[in-house]
């Protein structure tokens, strides 16, 4: 009973696998979308690299404010500062420490 089921099933799934592998083979406009979405995820992931090593940076030059050079930092405040704006919100952080504004 159960392998007439999973045949069965398997005929259907084949059956409408093959309506859309049919649909899709030749459609220029499907291709011409595909194309679009590969150039799109490069063009982003290469924006996106520099943001990410941005925000590695900034974290990093966190760690040694506040393990080597002991800089009293609020802890949530500037380390999600510094993950999102990099190197530039450190430098801000700093300059708003320096002038004794509280964070």
């Amino acid at each position: 009973m159960s392998e007439i089921l999973l045949q069965a099933a398997t005929e259907q799934a084949g059956g409408i696998g093959g309506q859309a592998v049919n649909f899709l083979a030749g459609n220029w406009p499907v291709l011409a979308v595909g194309i679009g979405l590969i150039i799109a995820t490069v063009v982003i992931i290469a924006h996106l690299k520099q943001v990410i090593v941005n925000s590695v940076l900034g974290v990093i030059a966190w760690a040694v404010l506040v393990f080597v050079f002991n800089v009293q930092l609020p802890l949530i405040p500037s380390l999600v500062v510094s993950a999102i704006f990099g190197l530039a919100g450190i430098g801000v952080i700093l300059i708003l420490k320096f002038m004794n504004v509280p964070i």
